[in-house]
């Protein structure tokens, strides 16, 4: 072979594996920024403890997040994070890349799964939802009122009420315990902050006599700038010695009775709940009472009304005397 021959023969040799190189880093390059193959049934994924680097891969090619190993081998190698991989439950987004998984697998970025309880909610409406929950870990044998009491350290007789309706965010097989605890401390420090910003000469007992008439509050509001006023009238008629009145509070009482309307026989027919039978207020609160009405039950608003009457727009019409209710009784609930 000649000199001139063997000169471009090397040069077409140096260029091609110039070409390779080039191409080899681009195809590992663009791997850390093009998205995963991330779809809704393999986007949430469990590494258990003592996995290495290659069970968690081959784990992850298996369910196709990985289109292969190689390369997320060698960008936790370049990373030298092979060893710190931990263990948990995680959840990829759709747009998820390479290095968002390593990141999420060395920091130990475990999904976040949530349950809401919503505002005038009961506590078995919430137990329900907790029990139901896939996700969370269930210790307790029972959600029975003294366990429950039990978990949350609490003295009172009743469980009903003291939670605060809210989303709550937890990792997989967190504790039903650690939900209920959860729930009643957020409440207790939303509770005793109002309390201790109180209005003067509230007709209130202590901070549990507050909470059952938040909880009314919560069950007879339709638009939450009426609190405030729904408050004030509950606070003059226990001032004057009236009876609350309150539909809630007898639909509470009569539990499974209750088949969606609520009868004059209903309204006579006497329990501990039943507002209109007895001037005392409930043994407990009714629901699970929002921020908003917790805050109206100790900061009313100054108001002449004893009455309200639905007008069917989630609005009430507030009338000071027996004759101006009864007149609006006969134009709102015809």
């Amino acid at each position: 072979m000649n000199l001139k021959l063997s000169k471009i023969l090397t040069f077409i040799k140096n260029k091609k594996i110039h070409i390779i190189f080039s191409f080899m880093v681009f195809w590992f390059i663009s791997y850390l920024f093009l998205p995963l193959n991330v779809t809704e049934e393999n986007s949430s994924f469990e590494v258990i403890g003592g996995s290495n680097l290659n069970e968690i891969t081959e784990q992850l090619v298996e369910v196709k997040v990985l289109r292969d190993s190689f390369r997320f081998k060698l960008l936790t190698f370049i990373l030298s994070e092979r060893e710190g991989l931990k263990k948990g439950h995680y959840k990829l987004e759709s747009n998820a890349t390479a290095l968002d998984l390593l990141d999420m697998l060395i920091n130990g970025k475990e999904a976040l799964y949530s349950i809401y309880f919503p505002e005038g909610s009961t506590f078995l409406e919430m137990a329900d939802k907790i029990n139901s929950n896939t996700n969370i870990k269930k210790t307790l044998n029972s959600y029975s009122q003294k366990n429950i009491l039990k978990v949350i350290s609490s003295n009172k007789k009743y469980v009903e009420g003291l939670f605060f309706p809210d989303s709550y965010y937890f990792y997989k097989n967190t504790s039903d315990i650690e939900i209920f605890q959860n729930s009643h401390s957020v409440l207790m420090r939303k509770l005793e902050f109002e309390w201790d910003n109180r209005a003067h000469e509230l007709p209130y007992k202590d901070m549990y006599e507050a909470l059952i008439i938040a909880s009314i509050i919560e069950k007879e509001v339709g638009v939450t700038e009426e609190a405030p006023i729904i408050a004030g009238v509950f606070v003059n008629r226990i001032n004057i010695g009236m009876p609350l009145q309150s539909d809630p509070t007898v639909i509470y009482g009569m539990g499974k009775k209750f088949t969606g309307n609520i009868t004059r026989k209903d309204l006579k027919k006497d329990n501990p709940y039943n507002t209109y039978t007895r001037k005392k207020l409930p043994p407990s609160p009714i629901s699970l009472p929002s921020l908003n009405s917790i805050k109206a039950a100790l900061n009313p608003a100054k108001t002449n009304a004893l009455y309200f009457v639905a007008k069917g727009n989630r609005r009430h019409h507030f009338s000071a005397t027996l004759k101006e209710h009864n007149r609006a009784v006969r134009k709102y609930q015809k």
